[in-house]
């Protein structure tokens, strides 16, 4: 197996430093340690394209195989989206890789394969140079380090992935601090928040929410306001509280945000009239912010 990041070690202390570019120098001896050795499996466990069939070299780079794959997967011919991004995706393309991941992670006009897509994300976490995040594909790279946190914590049932928390750890505190991804933040918290491959701590679990919740996620905000209303891990703060959650409620949508409106409907009806009335004064506020910090993500 190559030298992987998705063999990165823990650093130390990460999280207790502000949540800026850790050193990247250190992070690049810690990634070298070894899946290798946990796992024990050959050299080509890791490399995508020993896995899928590469089409025969119809396009002249790279770019042109993924500009023609996205043009196929729009117009409904995802068979031939995934030829076409395979054949970027062997040239090394971070976007065709990610794409392919998706594709292989949902089912999406390929069978369903969580460990291709794995792989896939695994070579985008490989490539990831010491140079810094190039600014085309710092989303592409920091969701594959979310999607590799969470095979991680899980696991691929029948594969040489095992259920590895302290892993988990690792990709999603690179991705959150890093390059400052809300999910790989949100995700982050919520290791420090159940003590999960981490010791609970509360308290960083409410930092990291909160980082995510500033950037609109929906989820983190939720999970902000209830530990700000119950003062878990923070000072009690029921209006601010309450604030997070009325933002979280807005955003909900569908039967997966169910236990957002829970969470809301709970701590509403317990709110005296005085917390309600300067939560939805802050709300509005907070609003803006949260709509302005996500418009200079984009």
């Amino acid at each position: 197996m190559p030298t992987s990041r998705t063999a990165l070690g823990r650093p130390a202390r990460p999280v207790r430093a502000a949540p800026g570019r850790p050193a990247r120098g250190q992070l690049r001896v810690a990634m070298a340690a070894g899946l290798l050795l946990l796992c024990g499996i050959p050299v080509e466990a890791l490399d995508a394209t020993a896995r899928t069939p590469v089409p025969p070299a119809g396009y002249r780079t790279a770019r042109e195989a993924l500009r023609s794959g996205v043009r196929d997967y729009n117009a409904g011919d995802k068979e031939g989206a995934a030829r076409a991004l395979e054949y970027a995706a062997g040239q090394g393309h971070a976007l065709a890789l990610w794409k392919l991941g998706r594709m292989y992670a949902e089912g999406d006009g390929v069978p369903h394969d969580d460990l291709k897509a794995f792989e896939f994300f695994s070579r985008i976490a490989d490539d990831t140079t010491d140079d810094g995040p190039d600014a085309q594909n710092s989303g592409v790279m920091a969701s594959a380090f979310t999607a590799l946190g969470a095979y991680f914590l899980d696991g691929i049932k029948g594969t040489y992935v095992r259920p590895n928390p302290e892993r988990a750890y690792d990709m999603f505190n690179y991705a959150a601090s890093y390059f400052g991804d809300p999910n790989a933040q949100y995700n982050l918290a919520r290791l420090y928040l159940d003590g999960t491959g981490v010791e609970a701590d509360p308290r960083q679990a409410a930092r990291w929410f909160n980082l995510a919740a500033e950037k609109g996620h929906a989820p983190a905000q939720a999970l902000l306001g209830e530990l700000l209303v119950n003062g878990q891990g923070v000072p009690k703060q029921r209006a601010r509280g309450l604030m997070w959650l009325s933002l979280a409620r807005e955003a909900a949508q569908g039967r997966k945000d169910d236990w957002i409106v829970a969470l809301y409907d709970k701590a509403w009806t317990a709110a005296s009239e005085d917390d309600r009335q300067t939560a939805q004064a802050q709300a509005s506020q907070a609003q803006t912010q949260v709509t302005g910090s996500a418009r200079r993500r984009r």
